[in-house]
């Protein structure tokens, strides 16, 4: 019964009703939330629009960890006694986003039940996409890797349907993403469009063929 309650519960609408210690903020694409390196002292959460995580090696190799969306948290690392943000946050598209204060959101998840499930719910999704990552990167080639990103950008395997059309995303954006260059992403593409599996003209649309080069092996 408490699973269903917190599968259907809405955090959104308990979050924007909080008093002192939040805020909202609109972001335009390409503008950062917060840089690697900060004051690690509150939580953000996506009203709308789409949000980049990065990390920056010591010698300035930039990746790509995350891209999130509408109705996910992030930055929740100061819960665990982060004092420094480990990586940075960068809006893909423009953008509203709440920002919880620590104290707040500390508070939140002790006096709500409801919220606390959420929030579990959405962290243990988010470390099962994260080691689903992490044997992508180590068993798939750059070619299959891209598609799985493409779809996952799409929502492909979700409950609600898929968005065919995506957000502009650099290819660029979409090599980190894969770890691999930018020409190869280029390649990658246009062998795609040549297939059938996308529709490449300024803006990206994904066709559910495009899981064939997922699922063949």
């Amino acid at each position: 019964m408490r699973e269903n309650t917190a599968l259907a519960f809405d955090p959104k609408a308990l979050l924007t009703k909080l008093g002192k210690g939040k805020k909202t903020g609109a972001y335009r694409n390409k503008q950062v939330v917060f840089s690697q390196g900060d004051a690690a002292d509150a939580v953000f959460y996506i009203q709308s629009g789409k949000v980049k995580l990065t990390v920056v090696s010591t010698r300035g190799r930039e990746a790509v960890i995350a891209v999130l969306e509408e109705g996910s948290f992030f930055g929740e690392g100061c819960l665990a006694g982060q004092p420094l943000r480990m990586g940075s946050a960068t809006a893909l598209t423009p953008s509203l986003i709440l920002l919880v204060g620590k104290p707040g959101m500390v508070r939140l998840l002790r006096e709500q039940p409801a919220m606390a499930d959420r929030f579990i719910l959405h962290m243990l999704s988010r470390n099962i996409r994260i080691e689903e990552d992490l044997i992508d990167q180590l068993f798939n080639s750059s070619e299959k890797r891209l598609a799985r990103a493409l779809l996952l950008l799409a929502r492909y395997g979700k409950a609600d349907k898929p968005a065919r059309v995506l957000p502009r995303i650099s290819q660029a954006t979409l090599a980190e993403m894969v770890g691999t260059t930018r020409s190869r992403v280029n390649f990658f593409l246009n062998k795609f469009k040549k297939l059938g599996f996308i529709e490449y003209n300024g803006d990206l649309k994904i066709n559910s063929s495009l899981l064939s080069v997922v699922l063949h092996d």
